[in-house]
């Protein structure tokens, strides 16, 4: 179970939507190193900030976030 690392879309979803890190990090109230952290699977988000950023590129979370 220690192996399961959260893998996530966000980069892809985010140019998609013709979003930077930095509009991202606005949106979800957060800083555009953490969302790099996040989008390079450095760095696991918590609940609150996976939702906020599903809601912020109108995607579900199963679209963005998987194992």
């Amino acid at each position: 179970m220690n192996d399961l690392k959260l893998l996530n879309k966000i980069k892809e979803r985010r140019n998609e939507k013709g979003i930077s890190q930095e509009q991202l990090a606005n949106l979800v109230g957060t800083t555009r190193q953490t969302i790099i952290s996040i989008e390079k699977g450095i760095f696991c988000p918590s609940a609150k900030l996976a939702l906020l950023i599903c809601i912020a590129l109108d995607s579900e979370f199963e679209e963005l976030f998987f194992f």
